[in-house]
């Protein structure tokens, strides 16, 4: 769910949330009732493995699956979180980039006065895009991080929407970009990063016309933009 991942929790067959009331079977399977909450922050990652592999340094939280081997949750910064909630207790806010209609994500950023930068990054409107996406999915838009959301027609908007999807869909492909510490379940990095148009990207030419690549910041988060190919 958006930077959320969403584990349900289900008790085995041998387990009970408490003691039998009179009259109840005991150890009789009991559905999914809870929800493991994980937010990887800056530079958390987790990674299934054999038991016997090695604890590296920074391991937060270890759980065992069923099948023998391990699901390690690493953090070395310690931005991400771990929680636990009923079911159906834990809501993320926003929409599913993914999911959203074309109208619908229109009328998301339609008047705010915000740079549609900032817009896109609000987990309470669109959940899930971060800051990587957000500056490609600008620049294929052909929009400037600070613009506002408020000037940008209902056309350009509807074309913000389909290039948001394609960029997404690219990087899930290609397993995410690790610029940094990102690696997949299987501790294998992505390759999305090699696709990178602008982020960063300072100073190198364009892709497409070969103006050097401008760097700003906004809401306290690096923007990359071609100054040409986008207004």
């Amino acid at each position: 769910m958006g930077k959320h991942i969403v584990f349900d929790l289900e008790r085995n067959g041998a387990a009970r949330a408490h003691p039998p009331a009179k009259g109840r079977k005991k150890n009789v399977p009991l559905g999914p009732r809870s929800q493991w909450i994980v937010h990887l922050g800056m530079t958390g990652r987790m990674v299934v493995c054999d038991p016997y592999a090695e604890i590296v340094k920074h391991t937060h939280a270890i759980a065992k699956l069923g099948s023998g081997r391990e699901l390690r949750f690493i953090d070395p910064r310690r931005f991400g979180r771990l929680s636990v909630h009923a079911k159906g207790g834990f809501e993320a806010g926003g929409v599913e980039p993914l999911e959203v209609e074309k109208n619908h994500f229109v009328r998301l950023f339609r008047g705010r006065k915000t740079p549609i930068k900032s817009a896109l990054l609000n987990q309470k409107l669109l959940r899930g895009v971060g800051n990587i996406y957000a500056d490609e999915s600008l620049f294929r838009a052909g929009l400037r991080p600070r613009r506002r959301a408020s000037t940008i027609t209902t056309a350009q908007l509807k074309l913000l929407h389909k290039s948001v999807q394609k960029v997404l869909k690219e990087a899930i492909r290609l397993g995410g970009s690790s610029i940094s510490d990102y690696v997949d379940a299987d501790g294998e990095e992505g390759f999305f990063q090699l696709r990178h148009r602008v982020y960063g990207r300072e100073g190198e030419p364009c892709l497409v016309c070969k103006t050097p690549i401008k760097r700003t910041v906004i809401v306290g988060r690096s923007s990359h933009y071609c100054p040409k190919c986008q207004k």
